[in-house]
């Protein structure tokens, strides 16, 4: 389920935000992702992260659950200026949060090194199925 809780005209359709969770999920899994405003991104990562500001996706797993479920919540202003600074296509941002979101779903982390190299490679190549560039191409 994609929910529309923050006014963005610009924000990929339903559609295609299933077209990345399923191309991204290695097992079933009921997904509900939010795209929510700045208000809500903080209150969400102040809750449950200790941090108080807005993040660009937040991963909540419920755990103990078949098939595998969660929350994807997306900060649209954070996608939206993150997209501006790094000079990426708003799109394109949206797929690769959305597939980062979906891998940490499925336990994938980028705490220590070699995971976060795991990550990377596998976020890339499901991008790079839908004709999108390398998100960390040109990022340290």
């Amino acid at each position: 389920m994609v929910q529309y809780a923050a006014e963005c005209s610009e924000a990929p359709a339903r559609p295609q935000f299933r077209r990345w969770v399923k191309a991204a999920l290695q097992c079933d899994a009921e997904v509900v992702l939010r795209l929510v405003d700045e208000a809500e991104g903080r209150d969400l990562n102040r809750q449950f992260r200790g941090k108080d500001y807005a993040t660009n996706v937040l991963t909540f797993v419920y755990d103990d659950t078949q098939p595998l479920a969660g929350d994807i919540v997306l900060c649209v202003p954070v996608v939206r200026q993150e997209a501006r600074q790094q000079h990426k296509d708003l799109t394109a941002h949206f797929a690769h949060l959305t597939v980062h979101g979906v891998l940490h779903l499925q336990g994938y982390d980028h705490i220590a090194e070699a995971e976060a190299a795991e990550m990377e490679r596998l976020e890339t190549a499901i991008l790079a199925k839908f004709g999108y560039a390398d998100p960390y191409a040109g990022h340290a």
